[in-house]
Protein backbone atom coordinates (compact mmCIF):
# COMPACT_ATOMS: atom_id res chain seq x y z
CA UNK A 1 0.00 0.00 0.00
CA UNK A 2 2.80 2.42 0.87
CA UNK A 3 4.64 1.72 -2.38
CA UNK A 4 1.44 2.38 -4.33
CA UNK A 5 0.97 5.62 -2.38
CA UNK A 6 4.52 6.75 -3.18
CA UNK A 7 3.87 6.05 -6.86
CA UNK A 8 0.61 7.99 -6.67
CA UNK A 9 2.40 11.00 -5.16
CA UNK A 10 4.98 10.91 -7.94
CA UNK A 11 2.34 10.78 -10.67
CA UNK A 12 0.30 13.53 -9.03
CA UNK A 13 3.32 15.83 -8.79
CA UNK A 14 3.79 15.36 -12.55
CA UNK A 15 0.16 16.25 -13.24
CA UNK A 16 -0.86 12.70 -14.21
CA UNK A 17 -4.07 12.68 -12.22
CA UNK A 18 -5.75 9.62 -13.69
CA UNK A 19 -2.68 7.44 -13.16
CA UNK A 20 -2.20 8.85 -9.67
CA UNK A 21 -5.82 8.09 -8.82
CA UNK A 22 -5.45 4.53 -10.06
CA UNK A 23 -2.43 4.02 -7.78
CA UNK A 24 -4.33 5.49 -4.82
CA UNK A 25 -7.19 3.10 -5.43
CA UNK A 26 -4.76 0.17 -5.44
CA UNK A 27 -3.16 1.46 -2.25
CA UNK A 28 -6.57 1.61 -0.56
CA UNK A 29 -7.45 -1.84 -1.85
CA UNK A 30 -4.38 -3.11 -0.02
CA UNK A 31 -4.98 -1.00 3.09
CA UNK A 32 -8.46 0.57 3.38
CA UNK A 33 -7.43 2.50 6.52
CA UNK A 34 -4.40 4.27 5.02
CA UNK A 35 -5.28 7.85 5.95
CA UNK A 36 -2.59 9.55 3.79
CA UNK A 37 -4.05 7.82 0.73
CA UNK A 38 -7.43 9.47 1.36
CA UNK A 39 -5.66 12.80 1.87
CA UNK A 40 -3.92 12.44 -1.49
CA UNK A 41 -7.15 11.26 -3.11
CA UNK A 42 -8.74 14.49 -1.92
CA UNK A 43 -6.00 16.53 -3.59
CA UNK A 44 -6.36 14.59 -6.83
CA UNK A 45 -10.13 14.95 -6.95
CA UNK A 46 -9.85 18.65 -6.09
CA UNK A 47 -7.47 19.21 -8.99
CA UNK A 48 -9.91 17.35 -11.25
CA UNK A 49 -12.81 19.56 -10.14
CA UNK A 50 -14.61 16.69 -8.39
CA UNK A 51 -15.68 18.79 -5.42
CA UNK A 52 -17.85 16.32 -3.50
CA UNK A 53 -15.44 13.41 -3.99
CA UNK A 54 -12.59 15.60 -2.79
CA UNK A 55 -14.49 16.66 0.32
CA UNK A 56 -15.47 13.07 1.11
CA UNK A 57 -11.82 12.04 0.80
CA UNK A 58 -10.49 14.74 3.12
CA UNK A 59 -13.17 13.98 5.70
CA UNK A 60 -12.35 10.28 5.54
CA UNK A 61 -8.65 11.01 6.02
CA UNK A 62 -9.45 12.99 9.17
CA UNK A 63 -11.86 10.33 10.44
CA UNK A 64 -9.00 7.83 10.27
CA UNK A 65 -6.45 10.22 11.77
CA UNK A 66 -7.96 13.18 13.57
CA UNK A 67 -4.48 14.63 14.22
CA UNK A 68 -3.27 14.68 10.60
CA UNK A 69 -2.13 18.29 10.24
CA UNK A 70 -1.33 17.81 6.56
CA UNK A 71 -4.90 16.69 5.86
CA UNK A 72 -6.23 19.63 7.88
CA UNK A 73 -4.12 22.01 5.80
CA UNK A 74 -5.20 20.48 2.50
CA UNK A 75 -8.85 20.37 3.50
CA UNK A 76 -8.64 23.96 4.70
CA UNK A 77 -7.15 25.13 1.38
CA UNK A 78 -9.80 23.18 -0.51
CA UNK A 79 -12.55 24.87 1.53
CA UNK A 80 -10.94 28.26 0.92
CA UNK A 81 -11.01 27.64 -2.82
CA UNK A 82 -14.71 26.87 -2.50
CA UNK A 83 -15.28 30.19 -0.72
CA UNK A 84 -16.19 28.43 2.53
CA UNK A 85 -13.94 30.66 4.59
CA UNK A 86 -15.15 30.01 8.18
CA UNK A 87 -14.82 26.26 7.62
CA UNK A 88 -11.38 26.70 6.05
CA UNK A 89 -10.10 28.74 8.99
CA UNK A 90 -11.32 26.08 11.41
CA UNK A 91 -9.13 23.54 9.62
CA UNK A 92 -6.12 25.86 9.48
CA UNK A 93 -6.48 26.74 13.17
CA UNK A 94 -6.78 23.07 14.11
CA UNK A 95 -3.49 22.33 12.36
CA UNK A 96 -1.73 25.38 13.82
CA UNK A 97 -2.90 24.53 17.34
CA UNK A 98 -1.16 21.16 17.30
CA UNK A 99 2.21 21.36 19.05
CA UNK A 100 3.59 18.58 16.84
CA UNK A 101 2.69 20.28 13.55
CA UNK A 102 5.76 21.21 11.51
CA UNK A 103 4.40 23.01 8.42
CA UNK A 104 3.35 26.12 10.31
CA UNK A 105 4.67 28.60 7.71
CA UNK A 106 2.84 26.85 4.87
CA UNK A 107 -0.48 26.91 6.72
CA UNK A 108 -0.07 30.52 7.83
CA UNK A 109 0.59 31.45 4.19
CA UNK A 110 -2.55 29.65 3.04
CA UNK A 111 -4.62 31.21 5.81
CA UNK A 112 -3.24 34.67 5.02
CA UNK A 113 -4.17 34.28 1.36
CA UNK A 114 -7.68 33.21 2.37
CA UNK A 115 -8.08 36.21 4.65
CA UNK A 116 -6.98 38.36 1.72
CA UNK A 117 -9.62 36.82 -0.52
CA UNK A 118 -12.19 37.77 2.11
CA UNK A 119 -10.74 41.31 2.17
CA UNK A 120 -9.95 40.83 5.84
CA UNK A 121 -6.62 42.52 5.32
CA UNK A 122 -5.74 43.06 8.98
CA UNK A 123 -6.01 39.34 9.69
CA UNK A 124 -4.23 38.56 6.42
CA UNK A 125 -1.32 40.78 7.41
CA UNK A 126 -1.09 39.13 10.83
CA UNK A 127 -1.03 35.60 9.38
CA UNK A 128 1.46 36.47 6.64
CA UNK A 129 3.73 38.34 9.05
CA UNK A 130 3.86 35.21 11.20
CA UNK A 131 4.57 33.10 8.11
CA UNK A 132 7.38 35.49 7.20
CA UNK A 133 8.90 35.13 10.67
CA UNK A 134 9.15 31.38 10.07
CA UNK A 135 10.22 31.50 6.40
CA UNK A 136 11.59 34.91 5.43
CA UNK A 137 13.29 33.55 2.30
CA UNK A 138 10.07 32.25 0.77
CA UNK A 139 9.22 34.63 -2.11
CA UNK A 140 5.56 33.55 -2.12
CA UNK A 141 5.18 34.63 1.50
CA UNK A 142 6.99 37.90 0.80
CA UNK A 143 4.91 38.64 -2.29
CA UNK A 144 1.59 38.03 -0.57
CA UNK A 145 2.60 40.07 2.47
CA UNK A 146 3.66 42.94 0.21
CA UNK A 147 0.39 42.71 -1.71
CA UNK A 148 -1.69 42.87 1.47
CA UNK A 149 0.29 45.83 2.77
CA UNK A 150 -0.22 47.57 -0.58
CA UNK A 151 -3.97 47.01 -0.31
CA UNK A 152 -3.89 48.44 3.22
CA UNK A 153 -2.10 51.56 1.99
CA UNK A 154 1.14 50.67 3.77
CA UNK A 155 3.23 51.49 0.71
CA UNK A 156 6.64 51.92 2.33
CA UNK A 157 6.36 48.60 4.14
CA UNK A 158 5.02 46.90 1.02
CA UNK A 159 8.01 48.27 -0.93
CA UNK A 160 10.45 46.61 1.49
CA UNK A 161 9.12 43.08 0.97
CA UNK A 162 8.65 43.14 -2.80
CA UNK A 163 11.97 44.90 -3.35
CA UNK A 164 13.70 42.06 -1.50
CA UNK A 165 12.14 39.59 -3.91
CA UNK A 166 12.98 41.58 -7.02
CA UNK A 167 16.63 41.74 -6.05
CA UNK A 168 16.89 38.09 -7.10
CA UNK A 169 16.41 37.19 -10.76
CA UNK A 170 15.51 33.67 -9.62
CA UNK A 171 12.53 34.93 -7.63
CA UNK A 172 11.31 38.01 -9.49
CA UNK A 173 8.69 37.63 -12.21
CA UNK A 174 6.05 39.67 -14.00
CA UNK A 175 3.79 39.65 -10.94
CA UNK A 176 6.43 40.85 -8.49
CA UNK A 177 7.68 43.55 -10.88
CA UNK A 178 4.15 44.79 -11.50
CA UNK A 179 3.38 44.93 -7.78
CA UNK A 180 6.58 46.91 -7.24
CA UNK A 181 5.58 49.30 -10.04
CA UNK A 182 2.16 49.89 -8.52
CA UNK A 183 3.75 50.60 -5.15
CA UNK A 184 6.25 53.06 -6.66
CA UNK A 185 3.41 54.69 -8.56
CA UNK A 186 1.47 55.26 -5.34
CA UNK A 187 4.60 56.68 -3.74
CA UNK A 188 5.03 59.09 -6.65
CA UNK A 189 8.36 57.61 -7.70
CA UNK A 190 8.18 57.93 -11.48
CA UNK A 191 11.84 57.07 -11.98
CA UNK A 192 11.35 53.84 -10.06
CA UNK A 193 8.30 52.97 -12.15
CA UNK A 194 10.27 53.63 -15.36
CA UNK A 195 13.18 51.43 -14.30
CA UNK A 196 10.90 48.55 -13.35
CA UNK A 197 8.87 49.00 -16.55
CA UNK A 198 11.99 48.59 -18.65
CA UNK A 199 12.78 45.30 -16.91
CA UNK A 200 9.17 44.13 -17.24
CA UNK A 201 9.09 44.91 -20.98
CA UNK A 202 12.44 43.23 -21.59
CA UNK A 203 11.80 40.04 -19.65
CA UNK A 204 8.05 39.62 -20.10
CA UNK A 205 6.91 41.47 -23.26
CA UNK A 206 3.78 39.31 -23.65
CA UNK A 207 2.70 39.25 -19.99
CA UNK A 208 -0.69 40.62 -19.02
CA UNK A 209 1.11 42.80 -16.46
CA UNK A 210 3.07 44.41 -19.29
CA UNK A 211 -0.16 45.05 -21.17
CA UNK A 212 -1.69 46.57 -18.05
CA UNK A 213 1.28 48.91 -17.71
CA UNK A 214 1.14 49.95 -21.37
CA UNK A 215 -2.52 50.86 -20.88
CA UNK A 216 -1.84 52.72 -17.66
CA UNK A 217 -3.98 50.39 -15.60
CA UNK A 218 -2.20 50.77 -12.29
Amino acid sequence: AKVRLELAISYFERGQNETALDQVKQALAADPRLAPAFNLRGLIYASMGEVQLAEDSFQRALQLNARDGDAMHNYGWFLCQQGRYPDSHRQFDAALNMTTYRDVARTLLAQGVCFGREKRFEQAEAALTRAYSFDADNPVVGYNLSDVLYRRGEFERARFFVRRINQSADYSNAQTLWLAMRIENRLGNRAGVSTLAQELRTRYPQARETTAYERGRF
